[in-house]
């Protein structure tokens, strides 16, 4: 401010020196002779000094204060924006790091479910496995029940066969112990 009340003072210094060189008659707003023009010089250095007075002490501070109060509000606002980014980075990292816990513990949920699923499918599938020995063990023990009777009957069909075929060509009745020792070797043989 000072520098420029120094250099506006100066220039009207050197605009005062070169004056009177401009006197000689062409230029009557510059004729210092004319009492007029010493005052209205007077005037105008007044003006000028209630003006730079006015606007140094009064208008420019003000302007400072408006400055000031714009550069406060801005800087508020930047902390504001920075207290808010440096909120949302923790809610990000906190978000991320629930996201990572949530999907740990879906993964062990779902290696759980799965471990859990295979042992009830094991066991569905060794009483599913008891179940079906038990059947075929009892299948079994029919079929052999079966195949016995079966023997059984076909030892008796073959004898009373033999024994009918041997009584039509021979026409004897009494040979049937032969017959059925006859066909209980062929059958035990036929067996092994």
């Amino acid at each position: 401010m000072r520098r420029l009340v120094r250099s506006t003072v100066a220039g009207l210094i050197c605009a005062c020196a070169a004056l009177p060189a401009y006197a000689d008659g062409k230029m009557p707003q510059l004729d210092f002779a004319n009492p007029l023009l010493k005052a209205q010089v007077v005037w105008g250095a007044i003006i000028f000094a209630a003006l730079y007075y006015g606007l140094s002490r009064i208008g420019l501070p003000q302007v400072e204060a408006v400055l000031a109060a714009r550069a406060a509000a801005i800087g508020g606002d930047l902390e504001q924006a920075r207290l808010a980014k440096e909120k949302a980075d923790r809610a990000v990292a906190e978000l991320n790091e629930a996201r990572r816990v949530a999907y740990a513990e879906a993964q062990y949920a779902l290696a759980a479910a799965t471990q859990k699923a295979k042992e009830a499918a094991a066991a569905k599938a060794a009483e599913v496995n008891a179940r079906l020995d038990a059947q075929l063990a009892a299948s079994e023990q029919r079929i052999a029940a079966a195949r016995v009777q079966a023997r059984a009957a076909l030892h008796d069909a073959a004898v009373q066969t033999a024994e009918s075929l041997v009584e039509r060509l021979t026409g004897q009745t009494s040979v049937s112990v032969q017959v059925r020792d006859a066909v209980s070797k062929l059958l035990a043989v036929r067996e092994s």
